[in-house]
């Protein structure tokens, strides 16, 4: 645990932080966020066409499949970026499916996926079913032989952008042991899909029937590999929900100080009160610590045993962090901070979404109990 406290912030994630800021800043002011909740795929194709031109997609995926050869590290600025802009679209979940495939696949598999991937080509988890809880490996999906394919029945649910993937990971026991398939979205019907009702309105969420699915033989992955690969994922899960946490909490401290210092009350902006004042100063500080911590898992990340007892630090105090401040906000806004046209309803929405997927506070606290003593 000799590098828990390391904090490092490269020339690499100061770019692509620089970039990803000006880019996300333009292509998604507010008015924009809340005209695509409004839409039926969450977010603008031109954009997300965008950012494969950019890039960004084989950041973390290497050279020889076609990627830019760095790690998630660099990654952590970018969808720290889109959570500040509150930027939608599928890159969170084909991030996470482009780390799936590079944990949990066969040398052919990487080579025919990762680079669609990082061209462009959007993907999805089919991971969470309807029982709930967190642990990736508990899995009532089953998979058996059919001919030269296989054979699915069950459930998946929170399908981030599942609509819009091309390439699904979806999980299943097979033979009694956890397996992943990688499997093209053409071989889901239509009617197997339903859009989900969920708590942040700027993303989109589905579930999938999978009874009587059939997929192919060479959609599944090594099945020695697929622990690994589902622990792989929940940590990168993680460190990205983190940093999109992040940079939603910026977005909110700066949206509440604006309403500070311009609303008025007794002839004195509302922000030079110390009622309002100190709790402000108290979230920033918060905000602050977030940041460290993300930065840290991010450096960390590879490490063994430190990089998942700093990943979990860092989702939890982004979770605290972000609650808080948009619970202050929505309350320092009076009576408007209650309505649908506040701002800060949606930083709430945020935290409360990903404390639902992947662990929240107590859960990650948990896990760093088992870890630490």
């Amino acid at each position: 645990m000799e590098n828990l406290g390391t904090l490092g912030f490269s020339e690499e994630q100061a770019d692509l932080l620089d970039g990803a800021a000006r880019f996300c800043a333009d292509k998604s002011p507010m008015e924009t966020v809340r005209k695509l909740m409004a839409s039926d795929a969450g977010f603008d194709e031109g954009v997300w066409k965008e950012i494969g031109e950019l890039g960004w997609l084989g950041v973390a995926i290497p050279e020889e499949f076609g990627g830019v050869g760095l790690t998630l590290a660099e990654v952590a600025p970018i969808m720290e970026s889109m959570g500040r802009s509150m930027l939608t679209g599928p890159f969170f979940a084909t991030t996470l499916a482009g780390q799936a495939i590079l944990a949990g696949g066969s040398e052919d598999q990487k080579s025919a996926l990762l680079p669609e991937i990082a061209a462009g080509a959007a993907a999805s988890l089919a991971l969470s079913e309807p029982g709930g809880g967190w642990d990736l490996g508990a899995i009532a999906t089953t998979a058996t032989r059919d001919g030269d394919g296989f054979r699915l029945s069950g459930a998946k649910t929170f399908i981030m952008d599942g609509r819009a993937a091309r390439l699904l990971v979806l999980s299943a026991m097979l033979d009694g042991a956890p397996v992943l398939f990688f499997v093209n979205s053409d071989a889901i019907p239509g009617e197997a899909w339903r859009r989900e009702t969920i708590i942040d309105e700027t993303k989109r969420s589905y579930a999938l029937s999978l009874n009587g699915v059939r997929v192919s033989k060479d959609s599944l992955a090594p099945p020695e590999k697929a622990g690994a690969a589902l622990a792989h994922i929940d940590l990168a899960a993680n460190l990205l929900a983190s940093a999109e946490m992040t940079g939603a909490c910026a977005a909110c401290i700066d949206y509440t100080l604006d309403y500070l210092r311009t609303r008025k009350q007794f002839g004195r902006a509302i922000g030079s009160y110390q009622a309002l004042k100190h709790p402000s100063v108290d979230i920033y500080t918060e905000y602050e610590q977030a940041r460290s911590h993300l930065y840290a898992a991010a450096h960390s990340f590879n490490d063994q045993g430190a990089g998942e007892v700093a990943t979990r630090m860092a989702k939890a105090q982004a979770l605290k962090t972000l609650s808080f401040a948009s619970d202050r906000s929505i309350q320092f806004h009076g009576g408007f901070g209650f309505t649908y046209d506040c701002d800060a309803q949606l930083y709430r929405r945020r935290a409360a979404w990903h404390a639902s997927q992947f662990g929240d506070e107590a859960h990650q606290r948990r896990r760093l109990a088992e870890l630490l003593f």
